[in-house]
Formats: C-alpha cells, sequence, structure tokens
C-alpha cells in the first residue's frame, strides 16, 4: 500500500498508534520488573497514554502532538536503569506483533529500537562520571 502522507514514517492510523500504546501500557503495569518502575512514576495513566501516543504520533505520524524532552525525564529518574530498556523493547515489540500487520509492525519496531537504544545510550552516558572511562554497553 502507498503511503498516503508522504510526512508519515509508514501507513498506521493515529488510532492504532493509541491502541497499541493502551495494550502495552496494561501489560507494563503486570511486568515483574517495569511495573514498578512506571508506578513510581506514573499515577494518571490515561494522561501518560496520551501523551506517549503524541509522542508516537509525532514521530510517526508527524502530527506535532507532543511537547516534552523524553530524554531529560528517564536520566532525572535513577531508578530507571539502561538495562530496563531491552525488556521494555521485548515487551513493545510483542504487543506491536500482536495489534498490528506484520510489515506494519515491523517498521514500528525499527523505529522503536533506534529510539530505544538512543535512550539507553544517553542514559548510560549521562549519569557516568566526568572521569569515568566511557561505556560502550
Amino acid at each position: 500500500m502507498t503511503n498516503p502522507n508522504p510526512l508519515r514514517k509508514f501507513d498506521i492510523t493515529a488510532q492504532q498508534i493509541d491502541r497499541v500504546v493502551t495494550v502495552f501500557y496494561a501489560r507494563i503495569r503486570s511486568h515483574p520488573t517495569l511495573g514498578p518502575v512506571f508506578a513510581n512514576h506514573v499515577s494518571d495513566w490515561p494522561e501518560h497514554e496520551a501523551k506517549i501516543a503524541g509522542f508516537w504520533r509525532n514521530a510517526i505520524l508527524r502530527e506535532g502532538s507532543y511537547n516534552g524532552n523524553p530524554m531529560r525525564v528517564h536520566v532525572s529518574r535513577p531508578d530507571i536503569k539502561a538495562e530496563h530498556f531491552p525488556l521494555w523493547l521485548d515487551l513493545f515489540h510483542e504487543v506491536l506483533h500482536q495489534e498490528l500487520s506484520d510489515p506494519i509492525a515491523s517498521q514500528w519496531s525499527a523505529l522503536a529500537n533506534r529510539i530505544g537504544e538512543g535512550f539507553r545510550t544517553g542514559i548510560v552516558s549521562m549519569r557516568q562520571k566526568p572521569d569515568d572511562v566511557p561505556s560502550l554497553f
């Protein structure tokens, strides 16, 4: 299928993005490792889900529906660790492939991998002491 909006990263609807976010955060809340981390910071789940859906709609659909600095938010919370991102991505990929067709799920997965790796690397880099040897993993 041809992408009807050339600004979009791939062909998906805002409703599909919202659905993925809702299903994903339902799974996050019951995840044994990630659930408690999120619970420390999220008190209003519908508000959080709306904000994150806006992030993804902006990243994929170019809606301009997100205003924030997610790197700063993640770095400023010491209980969010670099090792959480592979867990987050694994769960996110599961939801994508459950909720979307394989081509769309794969495209979104690739984008999520790039963003997740950027967050993970940023957390490691920004939290290290100035004199520490850089960590590449």
